[in-house]
């Protein structure tokens, strides 16, 4: 048996040293409290800084699968340590990443601020590009609203032709009867929920139009109506366009957003609006714009709004 000192296992200088430090020392969580107050009743919760600490790091790692957190709680030792030498289901883990969205850019917000009074940004260029992710969304289940409407035309004609074939043969007579007609009874169970699937969709949503200079329809998504078909090098994909705007001088995020469209031309407006908005709410500049900071992107961001560099007041 060897003794194991945890706390050895962050040393200073180490990006897990620093991400443990801030979330110990100096990030206000009191935003993850209120879904995290269950003394009375069931099971105790993680503590969010345990959750944030697995998180923060396994992101550092190139690591985004919550089932591969698990295993590094359960077998690496940086881990160990950050978690207290405990191992949060990976259904905890991603929990805690989807239904925290707001909480999480406020946290965002705060080790921004950190970096501000650390004097690592320059806030003197800001650099922005996106890249196309992929999402879980379904290939199958994408179309425009006429193409929806088609599919759901085709799965009722579907229904009807293994209902009647259905009625057709009313008893089984031997034993593979019976097998043919409880697949087809399961094909038909599995038809209907699929029509029901896009008939609801297409009652409840209206079509999406896209962001380009003609405003026409693209297709939605069933599974993920925010996420869009769009091309990359290696491919089509049905995902999102992730946008970051980066400091120059220690390349610092300042801002990151997903758009659900592969063009990038209108994105720069609302990508400039929040940096602008957040950096007058960290008190760090009223309008960093007029501070003569240069902002510099390619000319996929080009839009007919921003003339000579001057960005154009909403």
């Amino acid at each position: 048996m060897v003794v194991i000192n945890y706390q050895d296992q962050l040393q200073p200088g180490t990006f897990e040293h620093a991400v443990h430090y801030l979330i110990e020392h100096k990030l206000d969580l009191s935003v993850f409290h209120p879904q995290y107050r269950n003394h009375d009743t069931g099971r105790l919760a993680y503590d969010p800084a345990i959750l944030l600490n697995i998180i923060l790091f396994a992101y550092s790692k190139g690591i985004t699968s919550s089932r591969e957190m698990q295993w590094c709680c359960e077998t690496n030792i940086i881990f160990k340590a950050l978690s207290c030498d405990t191992v949060p289901h990976f259904t905890t883990l991603a929990k805690f990443v989807s239904s925290h969205a707001d909480e999480i850019e406020e946290l965002f917000e705060q080790v921004l601020l950190v970096c501000h009074e650390q004097g690592l940004l320059g806030n003197e260029l800001f650099a922005i590009d996106g890249c196309k992710m992929p999402s879980d969304a379904s290939k199958e289940w994408f179309g425009t609203f006429k193409e929806l409407g088609e599919k759901r035309e085709k799965l009722r004609r579907l229904i009807r032709h293994h209902l009647l074939e259905h009625y057709a043969r009313d008893e089984a007579e031997t034993e593979a009867d019976l097998d043919r007609d409880i697949r087809r009874a399961k094909t038909i169970l599995s038809l209907d929920a699929a029509m029901n699937k896009v008939d609801r969709f297409l009652k409840t949503h209206s079509p999406r139009m896209g962001q380009g200079k003609r405003s026409k329809e693209v297709k939605s998504n069933i599974t993920d109506n925010q996420s869009a078909k769009m091309t990359t090098s290696k491919g089509t994909i049905q995902g999102y366009n992730g946008v970051a705007t980066v400091d120059k001088k220690h390349q610092v995020i300042i801002d990151a957003q997903a758009f659900g469209e592969g063009q990038e031309h209108h994105t720069l407006q609302p990508v400039l609006e929040r940096v602008r908005a957040r950096f007058k709410k960290l008190g760090i500049a009223d309008d960093i714009y007029q501070q003569g900071t240069v902002v510099t992107a390619d000319t996929g961001f080009a839009n007919d709004k921003f003339i000579g560099n001057k960005f154009e007041q909403p």
